[in-house]
């Protein structure tokens, strides 16, 4: 009859037990006020040319697929599979699923089975013996004060951060890997951009050459159309030398060796098709497209984490309560070790308080709130980074368009003034001299139109890479 009283009681200070008392700060609006849309944002041009570039968008997901390049695909497929970098996040992310794992466990009763063997002795009493004993006692801490909810708060915010770390270490990688290939086909059309001007100034030179020979052409004529020549071949070497280091690059990036990549070369026609025209940016751009950023989400994650610490460490004010359950046999000789007699059981509950600390859960508790307030400037630091990333990106993208169209023109005028010096150095009315600063000038507008064209693309692929799925 008591032993079932005993059970009701503990019954009943287990139900109670079970509508923990949170000690988790409610958490704060996280929003910063004012951000509507994007000020860099192109003007409006209708609701029908945003509807237009949406669909384009979206039929073309993944962003880097506006290239229309499959070696740029098969490359992505491949920084999937074996990108150490991304393999170190998966693996911090089970890490981080093991942790929530083990914080929920703790939320439950732990079972053991202990068996011993004791040999004790009294001198006075000149008594010894054996005793044996086997027993399953069963414990449980009741949360109370919500410590261990709260530690199962921060485990699963840590969790789902790391998660969203993942997913922006990913779009960080492709990222890098679409500007990384488009620097390396920047540097092979700017490689043939060189190679006809060397070509060229080959030419050139002969011409210059048998010129000298029939009285028509001074010496220095040669000097200078070989020194643009030689010249020119050296740029040529040099970018070839980083071509070669950004394919290292990319091999690297995704995981192999660079003696084991080959990015194979684009012919002459690919160069002069490639790249596409990038897509144009819609008008009205709405701010709020970053809110699922995962670097964001991430960031905001760890903040939740250490809002939930908090309450583990006012938890630690309060006593901890646990509940108990112990039975088994203990006897001094095997033969009657499982007898009726020889059972043994305990059930109660307990309760323990920490009296004096000198100040060290005072300490715990400040540490906690200063570790939520570098938390929350992180993430309001991190918005606003975001927010200037896709602004500087989005300025660049609009002025680089109209910087294109200028470059380009340009380099056209450079072509038509290279032509009407090179016949005005062979009708004998300029020198050389004139002809090398047309080329030069030539050269120079082609290579810094390929540059721009380069730079559109590289904004565009981080305003995509930002999350801007327009």
């Amino acid at each position: 009859m008591i032993s079932r009283m005993c059970f009701r009681g503990v019954a009943l200070i287990a139900l109670a037990a079970l509508s923990a008392c949170s000690q988790v700060p409610p958490l704060p609006d996280l929003r910063i006020e004012g951000i509507e849309r994007f000020r860099q944002a192109p003007s409006d041009r209708g609701a029908q040319a945003m509807a237009e570039a949406v669909q384009q968008a979206r039929a073309t997901w993944p962003w880097w697929t506006l290239l229309g390049d499959p070696v740029l695909n098969d490359l992505q497929n491949q920084l999937l599979q074996s990108s150490p970098s991304l393999q170190v996040l998966a693996a911090q992310t089970r890490q981080a699923q093991a942790a929530l794992a083990a914080a929920q466990a703790s939320l439950w009763p732990s079972l053991n089975l202990n068996a011993g063997v004791t040999r004790s002795a009294n001198q006075l009493a000149a008594v010894q013996g054996t005793s044996y004993s086997v027993s399953a006692p069963l414990t449980w801490e009741i949360d109370v004060w919500g410590r261990m909810d709260a530690q199962a708060q921060t485990a699963l915010a840590n969790l789902e951060a790391m998660r969203d770390d993942w997913a922006a270490g990913r779009r960080a990688a492709q990222s890098t890997l679409v500007q990384t290939y488009l620097a390396l086909r920047t540097a092979e059309r700017q490689i043939d951009a060189l190679s006809r001007a060397e070509q060229a100034y080959r030419r050139s030179h002969e011409l210059t050459q048998a010129r000298q020979q029939a009285g028509v052409a001074a010496a220095t004529d040669v000097a200078q159309v070989e020194a643009q020549w030689q010249g020119t071949r050296a740029q040529r070497i040099e970018v070839a030398t980083q071509r070669a280091q950004l394919e290292h690059a990319i091999a690297t990036l995704i995981g192999q060796p660079p003696a084991r990549l080959y990015v194979s070369a684009l012919d002459a026609a690919a160069l002069a098709r490639w790249p596409l025209t990038p897509l144009e940016l819609p008008a009205q751009i709405p701010a709020n497209l970053l809110d699922q950023r995962p670097d964001l989400q991430a960031s905001k994650k760890r903040f939740e984490a250490a809002n939930a610490q908090i309450g583990v460490s006012e938890a630690a004010f309060f006593p901890t309560v646990n509940f108990s359950v112990a039975a088994g046999y203990r006897a001094r000789e095997l033969g009657n070790w499982l007898s009726a007699g020889n059972q043994f059981w305990s059930v109660g509950p307990n309760m323990a308080f920490n009296l004096l600390d000198f100040g060290q859960r005072h300490a715990v508790r400040a540490q906690a709130f200063a570790a939520r307030d570098v938390a929350l400037a992180n993430y309001r630091l991190a918005v606003l980074t975001a927010y200037q990333e896709v602004e500087d990106n989005l300025v660049a993208t609009v002025q680089l368009q109209q910087q294109e169209a200028a470059q380009n023109q340009a380099w056209q005028a450079a072509r038509r003034n290279l032509e009407l010096t090179q016949a005005q150095y062979l009708a004998g009315t300029v020198s050389y001299l004139n002809v090398v600063v047309a080329q030069t000038s030539a050269l120079n507008a082609e290579s810094a139109w390929l540059d721009v064209q380069s730079r559109r693309w590289v904004a565009l692929n981080k305003l995509m890479a930002a999350g801007l799925r327009f």
